[in-house]
């Protein structure tokens, strides 16, 4: 029976990329003993790091945010799946977490996790069947998700009203109302749509509606012009039909679950997530890649936020992947052996971060004119301008900042926690 002490402490090996080739097997509480020094060769490259200040940074200035607008956080764990950053997520006083998938949620419930939203709607039998699994296995453990439509209820009372499952005990899936926006994802579109849905949701013996969410993130650009006007259009739709469903009874809890905010204009979704209704309300921000932040599309998106909280010292990005020069075969091209396999491109291509001979003795910061041009599955194409460019040699060692964290943890297996001089000091696996 795997035990929380496995969990949080497995064994890591060769087998996991990025682990020394000649090591012995070891446990996570054993790594910083190694005192591995990730830019003297220590470990192999590439190889995908985070920063444990600028981590514990993010992990305290998030939840300190949350409570100075009296909210609180039920983080997204599918930005990191890893039950080291999710209990350490917990322990900074996260009031729950977040997920995607029936799947994802074990992640969090293994770590200790009793309330855990799924940011996503759920149907299938195989899946409204694990969650009934997981709570009949956990005392007290709440597993919300997310409804927007009388076909996707239909599915859940087939399910839970068939013959099979009355024979032995089951309880109402809580469940909240999704608000969506048009030309968006999932989330009811109109205000007659969602109460219609309300109603059958409060009359329906397979559901309680605990509350209503939106998801605010895809309209995010930036400019804080149009991303405060979109924002507050979205949440007063979710507060008017937030305040409609109260007025008609149709939620089925004491306490009403009012939740929104992504990692990129969290700030403008946070002053609207408890409106006045008859009953308590509880907002909920369900921001993810704050944990780790990137030197892209979050940078770019939270320094809006700074400038809008006139704030100095906000977020800051924690995760590097580091890579060393393959080849220079002609002027103005650098090959770095990192490629698709390594790093995330969804968003944006990497950018390069800084530079330094093996050893590094001396890290220079990368010129502005540096850019990653391209990706294989295990090549980058660094170009650039320059002396500092055309000295780069076969071995020498380049840093690469990221864009969306999502889609660099869930290439690797486990990744090193290092101090401000780039010494192991920790380690963290994933579980996707």
């Amino acid at each position: 029976m795997t035990t929380l002490q496995d969990i949080l402490d497995p064994q890591i090996d060769h087998s996991f990329k990025g682990f020394p080739h000649t090591s012995s097997p070891l446990r996570r509480s054993q790594i910083a003993a190694q005192n591995w020094r990730v830019l003297d060769g220590d470990l192999p490259l590439p190889l995908a790091l985070v920063k444990e200040q600028a981590l514990q940074h993010n992990l305290s200035w998030m939840q300190r945010f949350a409570a100075d607008h009296g909210l609180d956080m039920a983080p997204h764990g599918k930005t990191t799946m890893s039950p080291q950053l999710l209990k350490r997520q917990l322990d900074e006083g996260a009031w729950g977490l977040t997920f995607a998938t029936v799947s994802q949620v074990r992640a969090g419930v293994s770590v200790g996790a009793r309330r855990c939203m799924i940011a996503n709607q759920v149907f299938a039998a195989v899946d409204l069947a694990g969650i009934q699994d997981m709570q009949r296995k956990y005392d007290g453990l709440r597993i919300a998700f997310l409804v927007d439509s009388v076909a996707q209820l239909a599915l859940i009372e087939a399910w839970y009203l068939s013959p099979k499952v009355l024979q032995s005990p089951v309880r109402p899936f809580e469940v909240l109302l999704e608000i969506g926006v048009e030309g968006g994802r999932t989330g009811c579109r109109s205000q007659k749509d969602a109460m219609t849905l309300a109603r059958h949701l409060h009359d329906s013996p397979a559901c309680r509606l605990v509350g209503i969410e939106c998801y605010e993130g895809l309209g995010a650009t930036g400019q804080s012009a149009a991303d405060e006007a979109y924002a507050a259009a979205l949440m007063q739709r979710v507060c008017e039909i937030a305040v409609a469903c109260d007025q008609q009874n149709f939620f089925d809890n004491e306490e009403v679950l009012v939740s929104a905010g992504g990692s990129a204009i969290f700030d403008l979704v946070a002053n609207r997530l408890k409106p006045e209704l008859s009953r308590p309300v509880r907002g909920i921000l369900r921001s993810g890649c704050y944990v780790t932040h990137d030197h892209g599309f979050y940078k770019r998106m939270v320094n809006a936020v700074n400038s809008r909280l006139h704030c100095s010292g906000g977020l800051q990005a924690a995760m590097e992947v580091w890579a060393s020069v393959q080849s220079c075969p002609e002027p103005g091209l650098v090959i770095l052996a990192v490629g698709k396999r390594d790093i995330s491109y969804d968003l944006d291509l990497p950018v390069p971060l800084t530079f330094c001979k093996p050893g590094g003795a001396a890290i220079t910061d990368a010129p502005a004119d540096w850019k990653i041009s391209g990706l294989n599955d295990q090549h980058a194409y660094l170009r650039g301008t320059g002396p500092e460019h055309a000295a780069l040699q076969v071995g020498d060692l380049v840093a690469l900042g990221i864009s969306h964290p999502c889609t660099t943890f869930d290439k690797w297996r486990w990744m090193p926690v290092v101090d401000e001089n780039y010494v192991v000091c920790d380690a963290l696996v994933t579980r996707f």
